[in-house]
C-alpha cells in the first residue's frame, strides 16, 4: 500500500512510519522542515516537504495514495488554537476530497465529541465535523487519552517545590496513553478494511494521580513525592510562569 503519514517525525508519526515501512508499505512522510528529509529517507520513507495549510501541496501529495494518517501539528504561537486546529482540518478535508483518497485514519482526542469548553480539543471537534462531511471516504477516528509525556511539564515543579500537581484531584482515576501505543493502533487500522466513519478510543493505563506521583517519585529517587491539587488560578499562573501561551493556559 501507498500510505501518507502527516506529523513529520513526531512522537507518534515516527514509530508509525517505521512500523508501516517494516511491514513493506510505501510511506510518504509530510514535514514542514527540509532538515527532516535525510532522516525520513534513512528510515526508508519518502519525504514530502511543505505546509499542511497548503491545499495544493496536500492534494498533490495525497493523490494516488491508498490511505492517509492525518494529525494536526501543534502551533503554540497561535493566538486562537481552536481556529488554527479547525482550519488545518478543513484544509485536510479539502485535499482529501480533491485527491480522491478513500481511507483515512484521523488522530483526534478524548473529549472531541464536545463542542466548546475543552480548550484546544474544541478545535479537534471541528476537524471531526469537517471530516464527517466527506462523502465516499472511510474514516477511523482515534481518540487517545492523556499523554504520559505531559507529565514532563512538572519537572521544574518537582525540582524546585518537591511536589507534582495540577488543578484536578489526586484520588480520581486518570486514563493515560503512550505515543507508541497510539502508533501501533494507527498502523493496525491503516492496514485494515473498514467502512463508514467509526471511533476508537486508545488507553495504555488507568491510575489515580496519587499513584502516578508515587510511581514517578520512586523512579527518580523521591519516594515521598505527592500529588497536590491546585486551584484553577494557581494552575494558570504556573503554566504562564513556565512560558506557555496565555490562550493555551487559560483553556
Amino acid at each position: 500500500m501507498k500510505i501518507i503519514v502527516t506529523g513529520s517525525l513526531g512522537n507518534i508519526s515516527k514509530p508509525l512510519a517505521i512500523n508501516l515501512i517494516n511491514a513493506g508499505h510505501y510511506v510518504t512522510i509530510i514535514s514542514s522542515s527540509a532538515d527532516k528529509a535525510a532522516e525520513i529517507e534513512a528510515l526508508g520513507g519518502t519525504p514530502a516537504i511543505g505546509s499542511v495549510s497548503d491545499v495544493d501541496f496536500l492534494t498533490k501529495t495525497f493523490t494516488g495514495a491508498d490511505a492517509l494518517y492525518a494529525m494536526i501539528p501543534n502551533d503554540l504561537s497561535s493566538d486562537n488554537f481552536r481556529k488554527h486546529i479547525g482550519g488545518v482540518g478543513l484544509k485536510y478535508a479539502e485535499a482529501i476530497k480533491a485527491s480522491g483518497i478513500k481511507k483515512v485514519v484521523l488522530l483526534s482526542s478524548l473529549g472531541a465529541h464536545i463542542d466548546g469548553g475543552t480548550g484546544p480539543i474544541s478545535g479537534v471537534y471541528d476537524v471531526e465535523q469537517a471530516f464527517n462531511q466527506l462523502d465516499g471516504v472511510d474514516i477511523r477516528i482515534l481518540r487517545p487519552a492523556f499523554f504520559y509525556y505531559n507529565f514532563f511539564h512538572n519537572i521544574e515543579l518537582i525540582k524546585h517545590a518537591g511536589i507534582i500537581g495540577a488543578n484536578y484531584p489526586g484520588n480520581k482515576p486518570h486514563v493515560m496513553v503512550h505515543p507508541n501505543d497510539i502508533a501501533e493502533v494507527a498502523a493496525y487500522e491503516l492496514q485494515q478494511s473498514f467502512t463508514g466513519t467509526t471511533v476508537r478510543y486508545i488507553a495504555s493505563d488507568e491510575r489515580t494521580l496519587d499513584e502516578v506521583a508515587s510511581v514517578l517519585g520512586k523512579a527518580i529517587g523521591k519516594p515521598d513525592l505527592k500529588w497536590v491539587e491546585f486551584t484553577d488560578e494557581q494552575s494558570l499562573q504556573g503554566m504562564l510562569q513556565a512560558g506557555l501561551p496565555q490562550e493555551f493556559s487559560r483553556s
